[in-house]
């Protein structure tokens, strides 16, 4: 077999690649289009903005179930002895804090 190739051969072969040629240098046109690099720069803030709001609400979340066992049994009845304390320190704190405003205003 010989590899020659015919004039027509050569033709449609060189034929073929600008359309491939064509096809890619539209497909670097969209590309490099403003509009289309604005576009992805948009899609990646908000899926950066999206991914971190997601993390924060997971972490959000977590600390509030933490927080809620500890003063909440697994049946949902409040643990008294937890719960007590923490109301009586709290309001002591406002208490504190009242008096020490109220000594500042004389």
């Amino acid at each position: 077999m010989s590899d020659a190739r015919t004039p027509a051969q050569i033709e449609a072969d060189i034929i073929s690649r600008r359309q491939q040629l064509a096809v890619v240098l539209d497909e670097i046109g969209v590309r490099v289009h403003p509009k289309t690099i604005i576009g992805d720069a948009k899609a990646k803030a908000v899926e950066a903005v999206d991914r971190t709001a997601g993390r924060a609400y997971v972490a959000v979340n977590r600390t509030v179930s933490d927080v809620k066992a500890r003063f909440v049994s697994e049946d949902g009845a409040p643990r008294l002895e937890r719960v007590i304390p923490t109301v009586l320190l709290a309001v002591g704190v406002v208490g504190l804090v009242t008096v020490s405003v109220r000594r500042k205003k004389r």
